[in-house]
Order: C-alpha cells, then sequence, then structure tokens
C-alpha cells in the first residue's frame, strides 16, 4: 500500500507540474497588455515600463513562470493587478460563496440521484426504469447554463418565488444566503444527478448479479431484501467515487452558472480577471481549482485501493 500510495503521489507531483505549464503559457499567450489596460491606451510608454517593472512583467517568461510557481509553493499567489489585493485574500473571501454553493449542489445531487438509481435498479426493464433513464439522459443533455436561465425566467421573473441574482452575503442570514443559492444549486446539480443516477443504477444491476446475492435469495430473502441488505452496500463503492469527482467538478465548473446569477464566487473572480487582463489572479485561481480537482481524485484513489486491494495490484 506505501508503494501504490508513493506511486499516486508521485503522479499526483507530476499532473501538478503539467497543469501549471499549460495554464501559465495558455493565460500568458492571450492579447493584450496588463498595463495598457490599466492606464488606458493614451499612457505614456516610460510610464508604461515603470508599471510593467512594479507588476513584474519585463522578466523572461521562464523568469515569471519559476516566480509565480515558487510564490505559490511558499503560499504567495502573487498580488492582484487591479485591486493591489493579495490573491489569498481574494480567494478566501469568494471560497465562502463558491464551496457552500458546490456543497449544496452535492447533496441536491445525492438526494435526487440515490433514490433514482434504486428505483429503477429494482424495476429493470420497467415502464419505471425506462421513465428514470430518460429522464435522466435528458438531463444530461441540457446544458446547465440554458436550464438556468429558464429557472431565472419562470421563478424570478414570472412567479418571483427568487432573486434572479446576486448574494446578500451571509451576514444577513441563513437562510436568506441559502434562497439566493438555491436556483444556482439546482442548475448545478441537474446534470450531476443524472450522472449519479445512471451509475448507481448500473452498479446496483451488477452487484444484484454476484454470486453472494443469489446466495441470499437461495436462503430465502426477496429480491427488495437482497438489496438494502446486501447489494447497495457493495454498489456504493463506484457510486462514492464519482460523488468525489463531482465534488472538485462542482468547486471548479461553476463559472458559467456564477456568472448567470451574478455570484461573488471563484468563477466569477476568474470571469472578471480574464476581461480585466489581471493575469496573476487568473493563473493563481484556476491552478487552485486544479489542485482541489487532483487532490480530490487522489484521495478517491487512495481510498478506494483501501477498499479494493486489487485496485492497487492492477496498477
Amino acid at each position: 500500500m506505501l508503494r501504490y500510495t508513493l506511486t499516486r503521489l508521485l503522479s499526483l507531483a507530476l499532473s501538478l507540474a503539467v497543469a501549471s505549464v499549460v495554464i501559465f503559457l495558455v493565460i500568458e499567450i492571450l492579447p493584450g497588455d496588463p498595463a495598457a489596460f490599466m492606464l488606458g491606451t493614451n499612457a505614456q510608454e516610460d510610464t508604461l515600463a515603470a508599471l510593467r517593472e512594479q507588476l513584474g512583467l519585463n522578466g523572461t517568461l521562464w523568469e515569471r513562470y519559476l516566480g509565480w510557481v515558487g510564490g505559490m509553493l511558499t503560499g504567495d499567489f502573487g498580488t492582484s493587478y487591479t485591486y493591489r489585493t493579495p490573491v489569498s485574500e481574494m480567494v478566501a473571501d469568494r471560497l465562502w460563496i463558491s464551496l457552500p454553493l458546490a456543497i449544496y449542489a452535492l447533496t441536491l445531487s445525492t438526494v435526487i440521484a440515490f433514490p433514482a438509481g434504486i428505483w429503477a435498479a429494482s424495476r429493470r426493464g420497467s415502464a419505471v426504469d425506462v421513465g428514470v433513464m430518460g429522464v435522466t439522459q435528458l438531463g444530461v443533455a441540457i446544458p446547465n447554463f440554458w436550464f438556468a436561465m429558464l429557472m431565472v425566467v419562470v421563478f424570478a421573473v414570472n412567479l418571483r418565488w427568487f432573486s434572479a441574482g446576486g448574494f446578500p452575503g451571509w451576514d444577513e442570514g441563513f437562510w436568506i444566503s441559502v434562497k439566493a443559492l438555491t436556483l444556482p444549486a439546482i442548475a448545478l446539480a441537474l446534470p450531476q444527478a443524472s450522472i449519479l443516477a445512471r451509475v448507481m443504477r448500473s452498479a446496483l444491476l451488477d452487484t444484484l448479479s454476484e454470486d453472494f446475492v443469489r446466495t441470499a435469495h437461495a436462503k430465502g430473502l426477496s429480491r427488495r431484501q437482497a438489496l438494502w441488505r446486501h447489494a447497495l452496500r457493495n454498489a456504493l463503492i463506484p457510486v462514492l467515487t464519482i460523488i468525489g469527482l463531482q465534488f472538485s467538478f462542482l468547486l471548479a465548473g461553476g463559472i458559467i452558472i456564477e456568472n448567470v446569477f451574478f455570484l461573488p464566487g471563484l468563477g466569477r473572480l476568474i470571469f472578471q480577471s480574464i476581461s480585466a487582463r489581471d493575469l496573476i489572479v487568473v493563473e493563481s485561481v484556476v491552478m487552485l481549482l486544479v489542485f482541489a480537482v487532483v487532490l480530490v481524485n487522489f484521495m478517491v484513489e487512495i481510498a478506494y485501493a483501501l477498499v479494493d486491494p486489487r485496485l492497487r495490484h492492477r496498477r
């Protein structure tokens, strides 16, 4: 197990190294000069040169990359070009919106997916199974940003049950803030719930065909009893793996939804920073999100290997 863990740690480090190079190069080749954007098109060249020197933009690409990576390794994510504020403080402020939103969406998707997947698996081939699979296929196919705008029209504009966007802040009250996150969470949860329900159904059907379930039937247990007492527990292993990966995706993948609902989270911070050519913010936030995705994936693999020792022998 130790050898497997060290191998996965090495893979994690290599993944992060490659991701840092790709992120840095992709963002650096974006058109536009941050100094010119900040000072305007009529700025003098000597003023622009002084600002580039102050922002650390005059170094070579290699020097700027090493300075950025070295800063992140020591906990210094740099200072925003636009706001002149440490990026770490900006991330901490926005994380209090993106993290609860991801947890809320994951909770909704799990609450929806588990009963749907179990119900479909327990009635394989019936109209219920076909209906659940049809709805989940629709949930996967519908773009979440289109669904988000549809919910705004229905529940915010027409019915006026929710606000069309914005976030009042946690100081205004827990339930008021949760209400503001409800529509965005539903928009994020819909495709994830559809995927999770299909995985739950597939895992349950595979488990129901195992020998130990047939043995349970032979001892007198009904299909329903065998499902709840034996099959469900064993089917949860791949399902929990998907849940772990979904959480990291929800944390990193809310950029479009946060902009649809004008939520001041990490996604909107990335969008605003790209518009303002605030490169250091974009690079650092995207790298943090990539780190979260890779770390969750690593933890899921280790947990899966602990439960199923065959996995680490196949790697």
